[in-house]
């Protein structure tokens, strides 16, 4: 506009230099800023993947959101929480945890899977179909983020949250035996166990958050997602303990539930022996870390089909 702006009684031209014409007859103000160039940090692709992920989490942990979007993520958090949070106040207070047995790192992550299947099923699937119920996925893409990049942060901020529920507790009560001097005798054994500890949280968190993200994928109704992501689960254990325990199929068909898989693979990390009941224990490891694979695999590929195909509106 530049000083043209016309207002009642003013010509071309003589628009007040401050850049605003106002109209006596309804009060508009017609501000002329012109256009200004962004001076700013540009950081890219990059920087809207992080970004993204970053407000996921939050999001997903109810952090600036009503109150009732934090109840159920502190239920998951205290309840994944408290049985390490035990182990290390009876180490903290008898200082012999383990009585001189020999400690099973794999049975931690026994106090793991509930929150974990509660937070794959309830919470996790709300990164996704609240984008697409609120119109958010469009937005997204008129940024610098792509289908893949857009799918990439979320992958990202629930792997995060669920690596919290995973490995917050294991590392905990490993803090707890270290505590009471049950834990690893040097550092050089410590570092190794807190590192195949992470390692295996990877796996489970990796595996579960892929059935999760499958889930939230085929409907924008959360309700709908978790009771996908609780029939694959539950399916797959029911499924697997037939075939296996009534039909005397191969263990391997333990393969079919996708926790349980997780769960061996994280016991052979370790280095340890399953006491499952139903187990993949006789399963060669190669075929166990390919049955975890695989289930990541699909999860991926039901996700990267869906959003392929969903049009952004």
């Amino acid at each position: 506009m530049n000083g043209s702006a016309n207002g009642p009684g003013n010509g071309p031209g003589n628009g007040p230099s401050n850049g605003i014409a106002r109209s006596s007859a309804d009060g508009t103000e017609i501000h002329d800023r012109g256009y200004r160039k962004y001076e700013g940090v540009r950081s890219g692709v990059a920087g809207a993947v992080r970004s993204l992920a970053w407000q996921t989490i939050r999001s997903t942990l109810g952090l600036g959101r009503p109150a009732r979007h934090k109840v159920f993520p502190v239920i998951v958090v205290v309840i994944a929480a408290l049985p390490a949070v035990v182990l290390v106040g009876v180490a903290v207070l008898f200082g012999d945890l383990g009585n001189g047995s020999e400690i099973k790192y794999s049975a931690l992550f026994g106090y793991s899977v509930l929150p974990i299947l509660l937070f794959a099923s309830m919470v996790a699937p709300e990164a996704l179909v609240r984008d697409r119920r609120d119109g958010m996925f469009s937005l997204y893409l008129s940024t610098p983020l792509t289908r893949s990049t857009y799918l990439g942060a979320k992958v990202l901020a629930v792997l995060a949250v669920m690596m919290i529920i995973a490995l917050g507790p294991v590392l905990l009560a490993l803090a707890g035996y270290t505590v009471a001097g049950d834990g690893p005798p040097g550092f050089v054994d410590w570092l190794e166990v807190f590192l195949r500890l992470t390692a295996g949280s990877l796996v489970i968190s990796a595996v579960m958050t892929a059935v999760a993200m499958a889930g939230a994928s085929v409907t924008d109704r959360r309700a709908f997602a978790s009771v996908a992501v609780v029939l694959v689960v539950l399916g797959g254990t029911t499924v697997s303990e037939i075939l296996i325990n009534a039909a005397d199929f191969s263990n391997v068909y333990g393969l079919l539930n996708p926790l349980a898989t997780a769960g061996e693979a994280v016991t052979r990390i370790l280095g340890e022996v399953s006491d499952q009941s139903q187990s993949l224990w006789e399963t060669d490891t190669a075929i166990v870390a390919l049955g975890a694979a695989a289930w990541f695999a699909a999860g991926a590929a039901v996700v990267g089909y869906k959003y392929r195909k969903l049009e952004a509106t």
